[in-house]
């Protein structure tokens, strides 16, 4: 039994990181560049249903961070193939345990862990590799990053968990 719990989680996590993948390098105008809205982002949410999305929201985002970079997408470069992925990963973490704080039964506040993680993080990167970095650019790209991922976390995510419960899919993870 616990060889098929193993196999399960896996698959689920490989399945998150294909989906997370797929959704960033097909929508990529809007994944990359220094204004973005990483609609792949609203996935965060599958954490506060299964740890299982904890490493694949992380592998996903490592692997769509490389495409990125292979095709140029990617303006940060090499250092956001680590950085990125430890926001996602971290914010998914985080998402996990507050995945019993609900508001109307949704779980409002595991969509801001990667809303705030990534407006660090991200929005840091991005005003280092802004034509002239000023704290004031800083400020702006935190703030840009933080307002996509308010529409992709919070608006995608709220109506990904929607779905799931109406579905019965959130029982089954």
């Amino acid at each position: 039994m616990k060889n098929a719990n193993t196999i399960r989680t896996l698959t689920t996590a490989a399945l998150i990181a294909a989906m997370y993948t797929v959704l960033t390098v097909c929508l990529a105008p809007l994944s990359y560049g220094l204004v973005q809205c990483r609609l792949s982002e609203a996935l965060t949410i599958l954490a506060a249903f299964t740890p299982a999305a904890i490493p694949g929201l992380t592998v996903g985002c490592v692997v769509s961070n490389l495409i990125g970079l292979s095709n140029g997408a990617n303006i940060v470069g090499a250092l956001d193939v680590l950085l990125g992925p430890l926001a996602t990963g971290i914010a998914a973490w985080l998402t996990w345990l507050m995945r019993d704080r609900r508001v109307g039964g949704l779980p409002l506040w595991s969509t801001l862990p990667p809303v705030v993680l990534n407006a660090l993080i991200v929005g840091s990167e991005l005003a280092f590799v802004a034509p002239q970095f000023t704290v004031e650019v800083w400020f702006i790209q935190m703030g840009l990053v933080a307002a996509g991922q308010l529409v992709a976390c919070v608006g995608g995510g709220l109506l990904v968990a929607r779905g799931l419960q109406v579905s019965g899919l959130d029982k089954r993870l």
